[in-house]
């Protein structure tokens, strides 16, 4: 098919719509699968996420920070990134930023564009659950995640990363939870951000969960976070390769890159890579890799490994 223009799309979008990768082109709302362009080489392929480095973070949302190591401000973290790894894409998380007003942020931006890096994701905490019984909590919750879109529209960021917290003795329910998603990704489309669900736990978060929720409400800029090892949590190798490969099926722009998790109890677990990233390549997956290292030793040294076996496996 012929590649089309977004003006003549938006002029007509009201008269057809336009099939593409299982989604189609609604009215006003436009797949960002047109408009990202995504790298072919492998390094450009690897960004690096803060979430390692919690501890050195300075911020008053981070309550991670380990005071008796040395610490960096969030505008720090990207030129660090070019440094010591020589990648230029980075995700930094939602409670590493010291403040989330525009002065900050214009700032955050410019040291950035200093480094010539970019923000591929911001996961992000909403404060509230999606999945409450009390609709005053779901839409606290949709407040704060549209906060974080504006905040992604203003850093060039493509998408967000919204949680599903979990909630003592309450089932996740497919249809509330779609239904708090559909406010956000409703307001989230027309500003060309993604949000994005990550398989981050075995409740709330459990990756067959995540597909249904995201099949329900069945949108373009509703896509999933595939995480290698989370799902991993429960010490079930196949489960996990099943989670992972039902979560890249839904992906677009990022997943997450680690080899070990530490569970319940301080157990390590650990997932085979490079069945990880077969798993990616046989879903079509062709968005980012971000490192998001977790386990046993240092955050630099893990990170390191973790970026030099991604390429190898990318090669």
């Amino acid at each position: 098919m012929e590649t089309l223009s977004r003006r003549f799309f938006l002029k007509n979008a009201a008269i057809f719509s336009v099939p593409l990768a299982g989604f189609s082109w609604t009215r006003n709302i436009f797949t960002s699968a047109a408009r990202l362009q995504f790298p072919t080489q492998p390094r450009e392929r690897l960004a690096v996420s803060s979430w390692p480095f919690r501890a050195l973070i300075d911020s008053p949302a981070n309550p991670d920070r380990d005071h008796k190591q040395p610490g960096m401000d969030l505008k720090d973290f990207p030129a660090m990134v070019a440094d010591k790894f020589n990648l230029r894409k980075i995700e930094p998380i939602g409670d590493h930023f010291r403040s989330t007003d525009l002065t900050y942020l214009q700032e955050f931006r410019q040291a950035m564009q200093k480094v010539g890096v970019t923000i591929i994701n911001i996961p992000v905490t909403v404060g509230a659950s999606l999945n409450d019984l009390k609709s005053s909590q779901r839409r606290k919750g949709v407040e704060n995640a549209r906060k974080w879109v504006d905040i992604a529209v203003t850093l060039g960021s493509p998408s967000i990363q919204v949680n599903i917290q979990p909630l003592k003795s309450l089932s996740p329910d497919v249809e509330r939870t779609a239904e708090s998603l559909r406010s956000i990704v409703n307001y989230a489309a027309p500003k060309d951000v993604i949000v994005n669900l990550e398989n981050d736990n075995l409740v709330s978060e459990d990756a067959f969960f995540l597909v249904k929720v995201i099949e329900r409400l069945n949108h373009p800029y509703l896509r999933a976070l595939p995480d290698f090892c989370n799902s991993m949590l429960n010490g079930n190798e196949r489960f996990n390769d099943e989670a992972v490969s039902a979560m890249f099926k839904h992906a677009y722009n990022i997943s997450h890159v680690k080899d070990s998790e530490v569970g319940p109890g301080g157990r390590l677990f650990k997932v085979d890579i490079r069945k990880m990233f077969a798993i990616a390549k046989a879903c079509g997956y062709r968005g980012y890799f971000s490192m998001e290292w977790e386990g046993e030793g240092q955050p630099f040294e893990g990170t390191r490994r973790l970026i030099e076996e991604s390429l190898q496996c990318l090669s």
